[in-house]
């Protein structure tokens, strides 16, 4: 007997401006599922389930929850109806705990004559937490004080709050430790036993064929196919995504042994309060030097140090060259050092402003004529780095805000790119960048290192550090706990033991 579902979506159009995200699309999503959704960056999943959860208004179609049809006026009429996403950015409010971030819109659960009582919110909170696996995190803490991972699992705990119907996880786990991906990967298998639906955003296609039972693959805003059971296969995915063969092997294939440049940034003995314990090296010229560890190891302070946006309390970061110290962002950039930042819509873009401000930014000095920056400049800079970096954009003055995910991430990189930048701070570099366009940037990163430019590269994912990197440091409780040089018989078991 054929079950009825829980969602169905019909005819969906969307367009911002003269893009038009979403042409006719229709899925069905039915009770049990883990249902993945995929396609290359500007495909139009995130445009589909922001509609789904209330974030937009369709332009033409309609939704059907549970027989009824559904309109959500918001996110939060959204979560009314039992559909709740977890955004792939930042998703809590800064400023408050996280008891109230798990409560927030729903503060009427604890008032009384207009008083809020805080300590019965704080223990509903620490049990929501702790029904889904994190009583590691404390209700009464302040959101700001906790890890991006942390910050994420809140927002699950107050998704899982709901009575869900439907969860929409959109990209989440590629911001998440290995335990963090765990906790999603309970959470959702128990939606599924439930008969609840989960639709699961991912780029990573080993992921989807591990948990997904169906997967909607979706190109330039058009429904495409939907793949079930043993249909679900990475070379199967990959082709309907990108309409051609993609090989699966993109990384770097040389391995002769790399003896490197002169130094060019040396971090010398810092200790930071963010967590960095003496913790000393050098990235060399035309080198790609990866950082690897856990969530919380230090490494991704160690970027931002580097960078000048966390302070040293004790030792000191400076070009290799002169011995000046790193202290701010500004001197950084003044000396041809660029940062991408892992949490991109706080620290890489501005997502109010259009394309073509982000790209020029760092580089109104290069383009400037005196005090005169001519508009020619700065629309000729911009259009060449994204024409680079094939950015989907309606034009160059389209808000960062309104791009996808990936092309988000594009316009970071075009920003240092269109500055000259010597040297790279790539803080999860290809986090949120689909399949087609991965290959594309490890190219870029490689033609990098090889004009004798540097790279610092900060990932959570082992095959790209092992493929990519001259040398690895493992980080462990913010200390370097081993160093790798590139090698074919470098596995990922070899470098897990230095983390854990």
């Amino acid at each position: 007997m054929k079950k009825e579902a829980i969602l169905q979506v019909n005819g969906i159009y969307k367009s911002f401006g003269v893009v038009k995200a979403l042409k006719d699309v229709s899925v069905s999503f039915l009770p049990g599922e883990i249902h993945g959704l995929i396609g290359e960056n500007g495909s139009g999943k995130s445009t589909l389930s922001s509609i789904i959860s209330g974030i937009y208004s369709c332009d033409q179609g309609e939704m059907i929850l549970e027989g009824k049809v559904y309109k959500p006026t918001s996110i939060m009429d959204g979560e009314k109806h039992g559909i709740c996403m977890i955004v792939q950015e930042m998703g809590t409010i800064g400023g408050i705990t996280v008891a109230a971030n798990v409560f927030a819109g729903k503060e009427e659960l604890f008032s009384r004559l207009g008083i809020v009582n805080r300590k019965a919110m704080n223990r509903a909170a620490q049990e929501a937490l702790d029904k889904i696996g994190a009583s590691y995190i404390k209700a009464e803490n302040k959101i700001d004080e906790e890890s991006f991972e942390n910050r994420k699992i809140v927002e699950i705990a107050r998704a899982m709050f709901n009575d869900v119907k439907v969860l929409i996880i959109d990209e989440t786990t590629t911001a998440l430790s290995q335990k963090g991906r765990e906790l999603i990967y309970q959470i959702m298998n128990r939606l599924k036993d439930e008969n609840k639906v989960v639709i699961f955003i991912s780029h990573d296609l080993d992921e989807l064929t591990e948990h997904c039972n169906t997967v909607t693959v979706l190109r330039d805003g058009v429904y495409i196919k939907t793949l079930y059971g043993e249909e679900i296969q990475p070379d199967v995915m990959r082709q309907l995504m990108i309409g051609r063969e993609v090989q699966d092997n993109y990384y770097r294939d040389d391995y002769e042994d790399y003896r490197g440049g002169e130094d060019v940034i040396t971090m010398e003995d810092v200790c930071t309060e963010g967590g960095l314990k003496h913790v000393s090296f050098t990235l060399k010229k035309g080198e790609i030097l990866g950082i690897g560890g856990l969530t919380d190891s230090g490494m991704h302070d160690l970027g931002r140090t580097v960078f000048g946006l966390e302070k040293c309390e004790k030792g000191s970061v400076y070009l290799s060259s002169s011995g000046e110290k790193i202290q701010s962002p500004q001197k950084a950039i003044r000396h041809k050092i660029g940062y991408v930042s892992k949490n991109r819509d706080k620290e890489s873009i501005l997502n109010q402003s259009n394309i073509m401000d982000n790209i020029c930014l760092p580089s109104y000095d290069k383009i400037r004529q005196g005090i005169y920056i001519a508009p020619k400049a700065e629309r000729n800079l911009a259009q060449q780095e994204s024409d680079v970096l094939k950015i989907k954009m309606s034009s160059l003055k389209q808000l960062c805000g309104q791009l996808s995910g990936g092309n988000k991430q594009k316009v970071a990189l075009a920003k240092w790119l269109g500055n000259d930048s010597d040297i790279l701070i790539l803080d999860c570099p290809t986090r949120g960048i689909d399949v087609g366009v991965k290959a594309a940037i490890y190219k870029l990163m490689d033609d990098y290192r090889k004009e004798g430019k540097s790279i610092l590269m900060i990932s959570e994912e082992l095959p790209e550090l092992i493929g990519m990197s001259d040398r690895i440091l493992i980080l462990k409780d913010g200390m370097v706990t081993k160093e790798f040089k590139r090698s074919r018989e470098l596995t990922e078991s070899e470098a897990i033991k230095y983390m854990i």
